[in-house]
């Protein structure tokens, strides 16, 4: 038997390699065990809409006066 990974996406079979095979053939489909973590069970923090809220930094550049590309170089060289 003939052994090809692959992923499955969207209804479709993608195979990591071609088979040399001329002729239509009857396959198998086999799908890994995956283990599913609870939200309890993770580490990582999950990512929210918030976290890519640009708030913070405008209430730290409101003051700014210029670009901000120039005061990060202005800052470096003086550092």
């Amino acid at each position: 038997m003939l052994e090809i990974k692959g992923t499955y996406q969207n209804g479709r079979i993608h195979l990591d390699s071609n088979p040399r095979i001329g002729l239509p053939s009857k396959v198998i489909v086999t799908f890994p065990e995956i283990e599913v973590e609870t939200p309890g069970e993770t580490d990582r923090k999950t990512l929210q809409w918030g976290d890519f809220s640009f708030d913070k930094s405008r209430k730290l550049l409101k003051n700014l006066k210029g670009s901000l590309a120039e005061e990060v170089i202005s800052q470096r060289r003086n550092a």
